[in-house]
């Protein structure tokens, strides 16, 4: 495995055990705090882990090389409830893995077609992905700071990369069946 396909790997998982732990803290929210209108881009919690899903969904669709699915991306948008968000979260975020996995040096410098609608962007695979892991790391945050105006404690969302931090992610990798060698191959 080559450094960057490593460090996409690491950063494809440590998205996942991040959005596992953020929603495992919103689901200590009362439904009512979950749409609560917050100053927020989106102006809610709900609406904001919605936005997160859509926009996963969008460039997985288009790392895998598919047209752009409009149904697909209105069906994460208006994602009623947590449970549902939450079960299509962690489904998103294992295809994400899976793809990162399947990737070598060549593919990483591939041409991506990203199917906006109107338009059809293209770029680099690798930046595509560091685009995206900025853009989910950007709005955890939103919703960190959110939750912090709530009863429930914003949970710690930057633990899992470096073998130090071990001992902190340790009930979230057992909670998803990993292993710290699956993490740090």
């Amino acid at each position: 495995m080559t450094d960057a396909q490593r460090t996409f790997r690491k950063l494809a998982q440590a998205n996942r055990l991040a959005n596992a732990r953020l929603h495992r803290a919103c689901a200590g929210l009362d439904p009512a705090d979950l749409t609560a209108p917050r100053p927020a881009f989106f102006g809610t919690i709900q609406a904001t882990l919605n936005h997160m899903l859509m926009v996963d969904r969008f460039y997985l669709n288009a790392l895998l090389g598919r047209a752009l699915d409009r149904a697909l991306l209105d069906e994460a948008t208006f994602c009623p409830d947590l449970p549902t968000l939450t079960a299509w979260q962690a489904d998103t975020d294992l295809a994400l893995i899976a793809q990162v996995d399947g990737l070598t040096s060549e593919t990483l410098a591939e041409i991506v077609a990203i199917d906006r609608g109107e338009r059809v962007q293209h770029d680099r695979r690798d930046d595509v992905l560091s685009h995206l892991f900025q853009h989910q790391t950007h709005h955890r945050g939103q919703v960190h700071g959110l939750l912090s105006a709530t009863p429930v404690k914003p949970p710690q969302l930057d633990e899992f990369i470096v073998g130090d931090d071990a001992a902190a992610r340790s009930e979230d990798m057992a909670r998803l069946g990993w292993t710290e060698a699956d993490l740090m191959r």
